[in-house]
């Protein structure tokens, strides 16, 4: 892994397509990518990389040694999705999904960064009432290393499993340092999300969070048990700037998020360890139901692209073209058919692509 030098004009950066419509959607990502370096005069060189499902037709592996040499020698990595129908057996020790885990762990990415905006044209795209989702502006951090998904699994026979849930003091602390500094950014407001009222670990959770908010005089910090959080996600989300929680919540809770932004077809994300390196991928799955048919939004994959760049290459101006490309693209119609209203026109993965692309190219 390389913490980027800002003097540079040429970055390497780890393309991992993955599985179902993760390809299509990263191709439209990548496209765009190479838009903000010819508008802004970097260099981009992008290498290709086999995980998921795709590895594991190829190597038996979901995420081979190679991909991940390649990961460790790039300046950021883009990651489509892992998941293929093929290899579904939950029985299975080996899975597509395994990837992500083991990326995740081997390159120290510790805190997950998931912003959710409801745009004012897709008000109506949302199953809430436009009057709940509209200025809707939160981001959950995430916990992405430990927890229930680390723990130590084990199988009894066929009439009892146990799944095991640890967190220590350090890692609490680390991914909540991380939420307070975005809550500086933002409008200084932290919710941390736990389950304090049954849980130990949630328990020492809210502990450390009391803890490290003493450092952050300026942010207000609230704390939420997770079930009453999942209601005032629905009931009043224009409440929220940063939620703050473990893995498994965190999980659960942005993929309830992306009802308010009206699909996760919109939702890109960031997953962040110490320094600038960071692995950036839309929040959906490889959604095989669709794949092939040219119909996913890449929307969520290429604002993926915005966070990139903004945090692992420092390069605020170009996230922001890249945002305020998108937004123009939809202020102006454009529609896949996750998001589009009965009867409106679409368009295609790639046709979106080029229009975002087009938008981005124009405000050179």
């Amino acid at each position: 892994m390389t913490d980027p030098d800002k003097s540079k004009t040429q970055y390497r950066i780890a393309v991992l397509p993955g599985d179902g419509i993760g390809v299509e959607v990263i191709a439209e990502a990548e496209k765009v990518l190479h838009v903000v370096g010819e508008r802004f005069g970097h260099r981009f060189v992008t290498e290709k990389g086999l995980v998921g499902g795709a590895a594991m037709a190829r190597t038996g592996e979901p995420l081979p040694e190679a991909t991940l040499a390649l990961c460790q020698a790039s300046d950021a990595v883009l990651f489509g999705a892992a998941g293929d129908p093929k290899y579904d057996d939950p029985k299975a020790e080996v899975r597509p999904e395994q990837a992500l885990l083991h990326l995740r762990k081997a390159l120290g990415l510790f805190a997950n960064l998931r912003p959710v905006w409801a745009h004012p044209a897709l008000a109506e795209a949302s199953p809430l009432r436009p009057e709940l989702v509209r200025g809707v502006d939160l981001i959950v951090v995430r916990e992405l290393t430990s927890g229930i998904y680390f723990g130590q699994p084990r199988v009894e026979g066929s009439e009892r499993a146990v799944d095991t849930m640890v967190y220590t003091r350090a890692e609490v602390e680390r991914i909540a340092h991380v939420a307070f500094r975005v809550a500086r950014g933002r409008r200084r407001r932290v919710t941390s999300v736990d389950k304090a009222n049954v849980l130990a670990c949630s328990r020492l959770w809210r502990q450390a969070v009391e803890a490290v908010a003493q450092n952050y005089p300026d942010v207000t910090l609230e704390h939420l048990l997770v079930d009453a959080a999942a209601m005032h996600l629905i009931k009043r989300p224009r409440d929220f700037d940063v939620i703050l929680t473990a893995n498994q919540f965190g999980d659960i809770l942005s993929d309830e998020t992306s009802v308010l932004a009206g699909s996760m077809g919109l939702l890109p994300s960031a997953s962040l360890g110490k320094g600038r390196f960071g692995l950036y991928e839309p929040i959906h799955g490889s959604a095989p139901d669709i794949a092939g048919q040219g119909i996913a939004n890449p929307l969520a994959a290429i604002l993926s692209v915005a966070m990139l760049v903004r945090h692992s290459l420092e390069m605020k101006a170009e996230a922001q073209a890249v945002e305020t490309a998108v937004a123009a693209v939809l202020d102006a119609g454009g529609r896949t058919p996750d998001i589009a209203p009965p009867g409106q026109r679409t368009v295609t993965t790639q046709q979106m692509g080029d229009l975002v692309a087009a938008a981005l190219a124009e405000r050179a």
